[in-house]
């Protein structure tokens, strides 16, 4: 299942316009099933996201989505907050987790490593810096995500 970048972005003004952030939007198949997760956020200061927020623009969606896909297969939507552990791919996404725990693996050795773990203290648009010092280009960066140390 593949969406159009028209319908992605009236998805986003959608979500918007309740007073969320879209963070992301999932195609994935888990046990057979099609699914649509759509991740949304209060704002990039990470306010937390409550199941009321989540049905509020699951139903909002639906509408939407009932017009734009009807000859999709049959497919599940989920509206979820993208979690404390978050997937970080655009810079905007790098840009709010300054001051957090991050995990980078890389696509290539950078410093003698693939691998690098470390709080966040900045990023631009070429690269992101690492308490340690590590300097990760981000056309380098294969995954990164936000961790939570218990």
């Amino acid at each position: 299942m593949t969406l159009s970048p028209n319908l992605e972005e009236k998805i986003k003004v959608l979500v918007e316009s309740l007073g969320f952030e879209l963070y992301d939007i999932l195609t994935l198949k888990e046990n057979e099933n099609q699914i649509l997760r759509i991740c949304i956020t209060k704002n990039m200061e990470s306010k937390s996201i409550k199941l009321d927020d989540c049905q509020e623009v699951s139903l909002a969606l639906s509408p939407l989505l009932d017009v734009e896909m009807p000859d999709f297969e049959k497919y599940y939507l989920e509206v979820s907050s993208p979690g404390i552990e978050r997937v970080l791919k655009t810079l905007e996404h790098y840009k709010g987790a300054i001051d957090a725990l991050v995990k980078v693996k890389t696509f290539q050795e950078i410093e003698g490593k693939k691998e690098f773990k470390g709080r966040l203290v900045s990023v631009d648009e070429s690269v992101l810096v690492l308490e340690s010092g590590a300097k990760i280009p981000l056309n380098a960066i294969k995954k990164a995500q936000t961790y939570f140390e218990w």
